[in-house]
């Protein structure tokens, strides 16, 4: 599992845009979460670093919520901009979001010496509105499940400086 073999839809975002600690692609100190399409979900890959334990040999809880909150976000800009007809990697800015809502389950304690996949199924609820739930691997094993709802960011979320 490479992060770097699909497109991300981080990686078009626009510079003003790109901070966030999850997946923001310019935020030196964050995660870069990447969000592509995956047949018909969403995929998300992340390998925990060794600063991410919660007790030896297991992930902190918060970067698995980070993880479904960025992959959530990230997944309705991709459903959206495929939705208006666009694609990442087409030249097109796509659309962001940012969550109205962030429910996590931790079903199995999720190690932290592999991958993490994240896969998200897509529901629309309104044109500018989406609920995406995610499921955790590692390897083969389902560690948590999560369901954010995300929103068109709101014009006044840009800073005037």
């Amino acid at each position: 599992m490479e992060e770097k073999e699909f497109k991300a839809i981080q990686d078009e975002y626009p510079d003003e845009f790109a901070w966030c600690y999850g997946c923001g692609r310019l935020n030196e100190k964050g995660h870069h979460f990447r969000t592509g399409w995956h047949g018909g979900n969403t995929r998300t890959i992340y390998r925990p670093l060794p600063e991410h334990m919660a007790i030896p040999g297991f992930v902190y809880g918060g970067l698995i919520a980070s993880l479904i909150d960025c992959h959530g976000t990230g997944s309705a800009a991709l459903a959206l901009h495929r939705k208006n007809g666009q694609e990442v990697g087409d030249g097109t800015e796509p659309p962001r979001f940012v969550t109205a809502s962030l429910n996590v389950e931790f079903v199995k304690p999720t190690p932290n010496d592999v991958a993490l996949m994240a896969v998200g199924t897509l529901h629309e609820i309104h044109p500018k509105k989406w609920r995406i739930e995610t499921e955790v691997f590692a390897n083969d094993t389902v560690c948590a499940r999560g369901e954010v709802v995300a929103v068109v960011m709101p014009s006044t979320f840009i800073s005037k400086g």
